[in-house]
């Protein structure tokens, strides 16, 4: 038997118990399933997650530069695929099962680093996750992983964590998984948490789920805190898209700022502080567009 066929049973008889189902709120292309403001303090260190739809070939799409602090982004993409074009990494293109993965830390502008792709539009989830106070003014730290990096234990690409055998090249947290996952027409599957995982949510791209847990295309949905299995399922008229992410809880308050998640009131004023005195170096560092139109991660 290996790893990731242990994890697959026994199963407990007793279906973990869905506490929220929510669509979120639609804004143009992108749907805002979770914020740090509402569930956030549910899932904690889960804080944050958008569905987008989006055309970054169309100068006028996309997002606009922004900073954070405290927390670290992962964006995954579930179709068509987007370009990336970084002093560090080099070049390539992201698509299903790739990702990238930024630790803003103590401060970071960012937000038009990945450009359009190979195909017309390219849709997938932005994550955040608060970090722990080790981590919540450290350095910034930013990869672009395509598919081919990413490991897979049985329907899942493994993009935070570990989960049966395979251990994600995102340099993460210890105690959060996160995987994409693509399930056949009626092929079910059964999530076990790691250890000390009560955190459990997942969110839909495409299909529907049936059985124990139902959920459909754009749906998100809450699991009460437990160390159970999830036994999932795909609807019989096609495939299912979707991640899940489970977690150690994590065990401070949130301190949000416009765009920053700190642990304390003073970590907040620190990340802050230092959000600032980075805008004023990035607009003494003037235009920083490459030839395919993104513009790299501003940090020191």
């Amino acid at each position: 038997m290996n790893a990731f066929e242990a994890l697959q049973g026994p199963v407990d008889a007793v279906p973990r118990r869905v506490s929220l189902r929510t669509r979120g709120h639609m804004h143009g292309p992108i749907t805002r399933l979770m914020s740090p403001s509402d569930l956030g303090h549910t899932l904690k260190p889960f804080v944050f997650l958008d569905l987008f739809d989006i055309d970054l070939h169309d100068p006028r799409a996309g997002f606009s530069i922004h900073p954070h602090s405290g927390l670290a982004t992962i964006t995954v993409i579930v179709d068509g695929d987007l370009r990336f074009d970084d002093p560090t990494d080099g070049t390539g293109h992201i698509g299903f099962g790739g990702f990238e993965w930024m630790r803003a830390g103590g401060g970071v502008w960012h937000g038009k680093e990945l450009s359009g792709g190979r195909s017309p539009r390219a849709r997938g989830f932005q994550l955040w996750i608060a970090l722990p106070p080790a981590l919540e003014q450290a350095k910034v730290e930013s990869q672009y992983v395509e598919a081919p990096r990413v490991p897979t234990a049985g329907p899942a690409h493994v993009i935070l964590g570990s989960y049966g055998g395979a251990r994600s090249p995102a340099r993460s947290p210890d105690g959060v998984t996160y995987l994409l996952v693509r399930l056949a027409a009626g092929a079910a599957w059964t999530f076990v948490p790691p250890d000390g995982q009560t955190v459990g949510w997942l969110a839909v791209a495409s299909g529907r789920l049936v059985g124990e847990t139902t959920a459909e295309e754009g749906q998100m949905v809450l699991f009460d805190p437990s160390a159970q299995p999830i036994a999932l399922q795909a609807g019989a008229d096609g495939e299912v898209v979707f991640v899940i992410g489970s977690a150690v809880p994590h065990a401070h308050e949130l301190h949000l700022g416009n765009y920053s998640v700190h642990t304390s009131a003073e970590a907040l004023v620190q990340g802050e502080a230092n959000i600032e005195r980075l805008r004023k170096l990035l607009i003494a560092a003037g235009d920083r567009r490459n030839d395919s139109g993104s513009i790299p991660v501003f940090s020191e």
